[in-house]
C-alpha cells in the first residue's frame, strides 16, 4: 500500500478550519488521511474519483467544529457545498453531499448510481471500529496507515461530546447515525 503524505488538496482544504477546529485538528486530519487512504485501499479510483474522495473526507466532520455539536451532519453539508461552488465543482454536490449525508449509514448503501457513497461509508467505518471491520483490506495496510496517522485523540474527544450530547439528549443518543 502507498501511503501518501502530504496530500496536497487535503492539506489545502483543511489549513482554513484549523482554527475553527483547534486543539482536536491533528486528531480530525489524521482521520481524515485515514479515511482517504482506506478509500483507496478498496478502490483503484481515477483523478476525479480520488478528489470527489478527498473533498468529502474534509468535510465529512466539520460539522462538529462548526456547530459544536454531536448532531454534526446536516451542519457539514453548507461548507462543503461552499467549496464546490467556489471551484466550479457544483456537478458533484449531489454526490459529494450523499458521501457525506450516508457516511454513518448502518447498512449499506445500494445507489449504484454514486458508487463512491458506499465506498466511502466502508473506509470511515473502517476507522471507526479501529479496523474491527476490513473490507478486504489487508490488516497489516490498516496496522500502517494507523501508524502512519495516529489516533492523537480524535475517538476520545468523539466520545467526550458524545457523552454530554446523550445527558442532553437521552431519547436521540447517536443523531448521526442513519439506519
Amino acid at each position: 500500500m502507498n501511503i501518501e503524505e502530504p496530500i496536497p488538496l487535503l492539506e489545502d482544504i483543511l489549513k482554513d478550519w484549523k482554527e475553527i477546529i483547534g486543539t482536536e485538528y491533528q486528531g480530525y486530519k489524521n482521520h481524515v488521511y485515514r479515511m482517504v487512504h482506506f478509500c483507496l485501499a478498496l478502490k483503484d479510483c481515477n483523478k476525479e474519483e480520488r478528489e470527489k474522495i478527498i473533498i468529502a473526507g474534509a468535510f465529512h466532520d466539520i460539522g462538529i467544529w462548526v456547530e459544536d455539536t454531536v448532531d454534526y451532519i446536516p451542519p457539514s453539508i453548507p461548507p462543503a457545498m461552499s467549496y464546490l461552488k467556489n471551484r466550479n465543482l457544483e456537478a458533484w454536490s449531489n454526490e459529494i453531499e450523499l458521501m457525506i449525508t450516508e457516511h454513518h449509514k448502518i447498512r449499506e448503501y445500494k445507489d449504484e448510481s454514486y458508487p463512491l457513497v458506499e465506498l466511502f461509508r466502508k473506509a470511515d467505518l473502517v476507522d471507526f471500529s479501529f479496523g474491527l471491520f476490513k473490507f478486504g483490506i489487508p490488516k497489516s495496510d490498516i496496522k500502517a496507515v494507523k501508524a502512519k496517522f495516529p489516533n492523537s485523540g480524535f475517538h476520545k474527544n468523539l466520545g467526550k461530546r458524545a457523552a454530554k450530547w446523550f445527558i442532553k439528549h437521552p431519547l436521540k443518543p447517536a443523531p448521526m447515525m442513519k439506519w
